[in-house]
């Protein structure tokens, strides 16, 4: 018989997303440098300090990340819609202060110097935890806080495996009339709508309804 105390459940966790300038973070530099969106998956922590990064962007931005020191094994994969990176980071960055206090992010995107990060907290002690480590880096804005809603009630991201980025922009684009006939608005509307380029709206509308058909037909 074990003696160990059983975890307690905590009901409540919460949807929590971050505007964050100012950072000095290596993929920020980069978009900002190539004026361009880069989305990146979750980071992985090494014990060593060093990130594990995996991210894409519709331009190159390599070049951009060569001349930072901080990155290391840098990983180029090219396809017809857009460029794919691994690579390691000894960067601290805003969103790994986050994680420390029990963010758990989904998705992070970076545009023009500027990151959004989407992710969930446990709890409202986890919340004041990673409030307080917002609150002491520069240039951080809390942009949303919802409850998780129950799996079958689930956000249109979680039923349909994408994106928060791109179920954001496909919402939008939806709502907006883009996919309309004839539409009622033009993309360069849906992109100014989310702070985005034209390109990289275009991006995120594509990769989500490839992703949307592959669920459908296969």
């Amino acid at each position: 018989m074990s003696s160990g105390r059983t975890a307690a459940v905590i009901p409540e966790c919460l949807v929590v997303e971050f505007r964050v300038t100012d950072d000095d973070c290596p993929l920020a530099e980069a978009s900002r440098a190539t004026e361009t969106a880069i989305e990146v998956a979750p980071p992985l922590r090494r014990g060593d300090g060093y990130a594990l990064l995996r991210f894409s962007a519709p331009v190159a931005v390599g070049e951009a990340l060569d001349a930072d020191d901080r990155v290391r094994y840098l990983h180029r994969a090219e396809t017809d819609e857009a460029y794919t990176y691994r690579c390691l980071s000894k960067a601290r960055c805003v969103v790994h202060r986050l994680i420390d206090e029990g963010f758990l992010v989904e998705s992070v995107g970076y545009r023009d110097g500027v990151e959004r990060h989407v992710g969930a907290v446990v709890g409202q002690e986890v919340l004041n935890g990673v409030l307080a480590a917002a609150g002491e880096a520069v240039g951080v804005r809390l942009e949303r806080v919802s409850p998780l809603r129950a799996e079958g009630e689930g956000s249109v991201d979680s039923r349909w495996d994408l994106t928060p980025a791109q179920a954001e922009a496909l919402e939008t684009a939806y709502e907006m009339g883009y996919f309309e006939v004839p539409k009622a608005v033009i993309a360069e509307e849906v992109a100014a709508e989310l702070d985005l380029s034209k390109s990289a709206l275009l991006e995120r509308l594509r990769r989500g309804q490839a992703a949307l058909l592959r669920q459908v037909f296969d």
